[in-house]
Formats: C-alpha cells, structure tokens, sequence
C-alpha cells in the first residue's frame, strides 16, 4: 500500500522555516550607511582622488568657487534674513496704504521702494502676491517684484563689494533695472488684462506664528538660494578653468553675442541677487556692459522665478510676463551700458 507523504500545515515548523516572516521588511539604503558606505568609498579611491585634485585645472577651479562662495555667502544670509523680516513682519496693508491711488504714480513709488526694502526674488514674489490680494493694483505690484531683488541696499553693496574697480557697475545696475521694473509695470499697466493674471492664493504661513513663519521662511530660502549660489559658483570655476580660452575670447570679443550670452546664463544659473554680482565679476573675459546684463536679468526672470510667478499669478501670466522682461532688461542694460560703462 502506498504511503502518501501529508502536505505540510500551516503551523508546521517547515512551512514557517520556508515562509517569509508577515512582517519582515524590505532592506532599505539608510542616510547612515549611504554615508559609510560613501566615506569607503572615498577612502579606497583616495590616490586617484589627489592625483586629480592636484592637476593644475582642478586647482584653478577650487580656487575660483571657493572665493566666489565665501565672497557671496555673508550678503546671501543677511538679505535672506531681511527679506524674512519684510515679508513676515511688514503687513502687505502697509504698501497699500504708502502708495499713490494713481496707478501710473504708484508704479515709479512701488519700483524706489525696492531701493528701501531688501529682498531676494523667492520673497519678492509672495509679497507681490499678498499686496494684489489686498487690493494693490498689478501693475505696481510688479514693478516692486522687479525692483525688490535688483536694487535694494544689500545687492548694492555686494555689487560694490564684488566691483571695487568699477563702481559705475552699481549705478548701472540701479538705473537699468529702475528702469526696468517701471517700464514693465507701466507696459502691464497699458496692455495687461485681467483674465491674464489668476488670482494669487494665500501664502502657506498664514496661519503660523509670526516666529514660526519667519524661521520656515529663512531655511527655505537659505537652501533654495544656497544651492542655486553653489551652482552658479561652480558653472563660473567651469568656464574659468575648462572652457577653452578662444571660446570665450570669441565670444566675449562679440558684443551682440556677449550680452545675449551672459543674459541666457542668468535665466539658466538663477542665482540669488546677492550672491550673482562675485559670479559676473569673475566672467573677466566679458565686457562690462555684458556683465551688467547678467546682473540685470538674472533678477528678473530664471527658472526659478518663472516656476514661481506660474504658480503664484498663474501659467498664462508667467508666459507673456517672462519674456517681455527678459527682452526689456536686455535693453535696457545695454542701453545704460552704453551710457555709463
């Protein structure tokens, strides 16, 4: 008689032994032994990694983004803190009340204010959300969005700082971007239309303590425009120590093809307008009437502040809006360039 082998239930010892545990998980690469496993890493390769270190090209480029990053890294964390403060500690009532009643007055009193009230283009677009939301008109609430991160005192001073021998770059940036920002605040003000701009959303610290939303505003700006400056820093060691001297001096040597260049690399690096003016003194192969239009557009529309504006006054309103501002503050650089520079 044949004898049949019983299956196996489900408390027998080998079908436990052959099943996997119901509530055993999947191993995960933790942030601990990523690190460890990183530090290995480094350790195992570190001869390769010295021998490239001390070639010649890699010294110039350390050399070149750690004095750009030391340089601009004080001003960034000053004008992050200040325009912490404005924006949480300053009532968008108050703008309302300081500016004209006339909108072709209150774009030009809208645009000086930014000379008065630092703050860096993550904060100038939240602000100039909150003050249409409160009844501001657009147009010179666009004129201080331009304004704000372009010619407060902090990214004046930096400019001086990053300038030393060429102090006339401070007030071409002062003037070309003033001008900037009321000419497009007049333009919105003449051809904008309502169904253009969607109505901006309440700000996410609403609701906070004024504590809380000064702290959450100052760690979310230190590490979005912290790792933008560590971007452009590098892009500006690059095209010091790699790129190969006749590009640059080909382009640079084109005037047309200089500033339209140095006007696209802002919009790509979309750097802090405290820390752009020691990555556009280091491009010392441009002219300075390119490098002023770095330091003019970069301010006003880059990636980032093009995701911003879509997402704050709306697609339809980002489209039309960026490109008039890039092409204005190209002119509007040049033209200044060629007057005072």
């Amino acid at each position: 008689m044949a004898i049949t082998k019983a299956a196996p239930r489900d408390g027998d010892t080998h079908a436990d032994a052959a099943a996997p545990a119901p509530d055993e998980e999947p191993r995960r690469l933790t942030s601990p032994l990523a690190l460890t496993l990183l530090l290995l890493l480094l350790v195992l390769l570190q001869s390769p990694i010295r021998r490239a270190l001390s070639a010649p090209v890699m010294q110039s480029w350390t050399t070149v983004f750690v004095a750009v990053v030391i340089q601009a890294l004080p001003f960034l964390v000053l004008g992050v803190l200040l325009s912490a403060a404005i924006a949480v500690y300053v009532p968008p009532s108050f703008f309302a009340r300081a500016l004209p009643s006339r909108p072709a007055l209150a774009v030009p009193v809208a645009g000086m204010a930014g000379a008065v009230l630092p703050g860096c283009e993550c904060a100038s677009v939240p602000v100039a959300g909150a003050l249409v939301r409160r009844g501001v008109t657009p147009a010179a609430a666009l004129a201080f969005l331009l304004s704000a991160p372009a010619i407060n005192p902090i990214v004046l001073t930096a400019t001086a700082v990053a300038f030393p021998r060429n102090p006339e770059m401070v007030l071409g940036r002062f003037v070309a971007s003033l001008l900037v920002a009321c000419a497009m605040g007049w333009l919105w003000q003449r051809v904008g239309r309502t169904d253009w701009m969607r109505p901006p959303a309440h700000a996410h610290h609403e609701g906070q303590t004024k504590g809380a939303a000064f702290w959450d505003s100052v760690r979310h700006d230190v590490m979005h425009a912290g790792g933008f400056l560590v971007v452009g820093a590098m892009a500006a060691a690059t095209l010091k120590a790699v790129a190969p001297e006749s590009w640059l001096r080909t382009a640079a040597g084109n005037p047309v093809v200089a500033v339209l260049a140095l006007a696209l690399l802002a919009v790509i690096l979309s750097i802090c307008s405290e820390a752009d003016a020691f990555v556009a003194a280091s491009l010392t192969q441009f002219s300075l009437t390119a490098r002023l239009a770095f330091l003019v557009v970069g301010p006003m529309i880059d990636l980032k502040l093009f995701a911003m504006q879509a997402g704050t006054f709306g697609r339809a309103f980002a489209l039309r809006f960026a490109p008039m501002t890039f092409v204005l503050a190209i002119a509007s650089a040049v033209l200044t360039g060629a007057v005072l520079l």
